[in-house]
């Protein structure tokens, strides 16, 4: 079975840009299975229900999951979760100690991800990416940021890439171009010189509602989608 494991960022993106409904019209073009951990539908759903601000957010994503759009991953993946929060949160130092930079919730993911050979991650988060994609370069930014140096552990991350195995990393930026590319989104079009506009707003709105995706991404997808 095609899987795609969800971090609780994209689902969030999506619910604070109103588009939530383009997942199971996703899932059923995938011919696969959209799957969150627990942690994740905590995250999401069990936490915020109890809040004022994101209550209407985590009913809505409820309702998705209710529906099917969304599965919970039924097994215990606290084992392999240790294990790879350990291994993140010691992969780089600064002043002799280590930088704490994952979450529970995005880590298990990646778990969940290993434990059913998914296809893909849906990950928003620049820093849980850059640790599977480019440590190296993580680090350069930590050290800007933090204006200290900043050492990294290369055993710690190959045993980390060693854990996690092989994991290709999309982010809600693609699942939004895919939903454009699609004709998804036309439902917004009521005039037809509008295409450009709709999808400058859309990528635009999953920036700035926590995608982590550059103004010269914007700009590549735009041109790549003929603008």
């Amino acid at each position: 079975m095609r899987t795609i494991v969800f971090d609780s960022g994209p689902v969030i993106t999506l619910a604070m840009n109103d588009l939530l409904w383009v997942l199971p019209e996703l899932k059923k073009r995938f011919l696969g299975d959209f799957l969150i951990s627990h942690d994740v539908k905590n995250e999401i759903v069990d936490r915020p229900l109890l809040s004022k601000k994101y209550k209407f957010e985590a009913v809505r994503i409820l309702n998705l999951i209710e529906e099917g759009g969304l599965k919970v991953y039924p097994e215990d993946l606290r084992k392999k979760t240790e294990i790879l929060m350990e291994l993140a949160n010691n992969m780089f130092f600064a002043k002799g100690r280590p930088i704490i930079l994952v979450q529970r919730a995005e880590i298990e993911s990646l778990a969940l991800a290993n434990a059913v050979n998914a296809d893909a991650v849906a990950i928003d988060e620049r820093t849980t990416r850059q640790i599977l994609e480019n440590p190296k370069k993580l680090a350069a930014l930590l050290e800007r940021k933090m204006r200290t140096p900043v050492a990294y552990n290369g055993a710690v991350y190959r045993e980390f890439q060693k854990e996690v195995g092989k994991i290709n990393v999309i982010r809600s930026v693609d699942l939004v171009t895919i939903a454009y590319e699609l004709g998804l989104l036309n439902r917004y079009l009521f005039k037809p010189e509008l295409k450009k506009t709709l999808l400058e707003g859309v990528l635009w709105g999953v920036k700035l509602n926590g995608c982590s995706v550059s103004m010269e991404e914007i700009n590549d997808i735009m041109k790549i989608e003929g603008f």
